[in-house]
């Protein structure tokens, strides 16, 4: 990259030492910066912006186009201020960087953030109605980032990953959410019987939710606290995980297509139940 590392101010550092890539990790692409293990590579203006009102301590280096500054003078204020790098880069660079054209000018590396166990997610729920999110096998970024933006608006509690997913928060699966991703916790499960024995004396009901064969969602009674179990794209949810819900729930429809898709299904099942809230 052609630009140098803002550094017109003195209060600006130089750019860090790039860190060793992890064990097995891709080599970089060329012109590409590598980032540390621990960080996530964000883009998009709503995800930056929403991580940076939530936890700017876990911003580590910024990219943006010039046409974002005015936009994003708190955060380069800020960035300033606490010796935290930034550079003003091109289209090019920043496609480079995002992997994608989709970045809206704007690129951030900050830490991740490590999902909760579930007995620390628990201990952080007050009394009252709690809704969660069991994703049961949804892998693809897009959708995931469309359930976290749906699962913010309507004030979801958490995301619960089962404890053999692989799902994790990523650049797209942030920027499809709009923010969405800072405010809804991400919730490691222990092993199936341990899951449901804490969810269940945390008062938590489970309600499967099935394409076809499930109980009317418009015309069933839904419990105060509940966890709605998604099936991934595709397959749908594990039969035997379904066996052991008190609830099995289907959208009604007019049958003019198979199913909803997994992010839209999810938002009607939420709307749902905040109806009844």
């Amino acid at each position: 990259m052609n630009n140098p590392w803002n550094n017109r101010r003195p209060s600006a550092r130089p750019p860090r030492a790039t860190p060793p890539a992890a064990p097995g990790a891709p080599p970089a692409a060329a012109g590409v910066p590598l980032r540390g293990s621990d960080e996530l590579r964000l883009y998009g203006v709503n995800a930056v912006r929403a991580m940076f009102a939530r936890r700017p301590q876990a911003l580590r280096k910024l990219y943006l186009a010039e046409a974002l500054i005015p936009r994003l003078q708190p955060l380069l204020k800020w960035c300033v201020a606490n010796r935290v790098g930034y550079r003003v880069v091109g289209e090019g660079d920043l496609n480079k960087l995002a992997a994608t054209t989709h970045h809206e000018g704007v690129v951030a590396d900050v830490l991740r953030t490590e999902p909760l166990s579930l007995a620390a997610w628990l201990a952080t729920l007050g009394d009252g109605p709690a809704l969660a999110l069991w994703l049961d096998g949804v892998g693809n970024p897009h959708n995931f980032g469309a359930i976290l933006r749906s699962a913010a608006h309507f004030g979801v509690a958490g995301i619960l990953l089962p404890a053999e997913s692989s799902l994790s928060l990523s650049g797209a699966a942030a920027r499809v959410a709009e923010g969405g991703a800072e405010h809804v916790p991400l919730v490691r499960l222990p092993l199936l019987p341990q899951a449901l024995a804490q969810l269940r004396g945390a008062g938590f009901a489970l309600a499967a939710t099935l394409v076809e064969g499930g109980d009317d969602l418009f015309a069933t009674p839904l419990p105060a606290r509940m966890a709605y179990v998604m099936g991934a794209e595709g397959e749908g949810m594990d039969r035997t995980l379904a066996q052991h819900c008190e609830l099995r729930l289907s959208i009604p429809g007019t049958g003019a297509v198979e199913s909803l898709n997994v992010a839209a299904a999810t938002a009607v099942f939420l709307s749902g139940w905040r109806r009844r809230q």
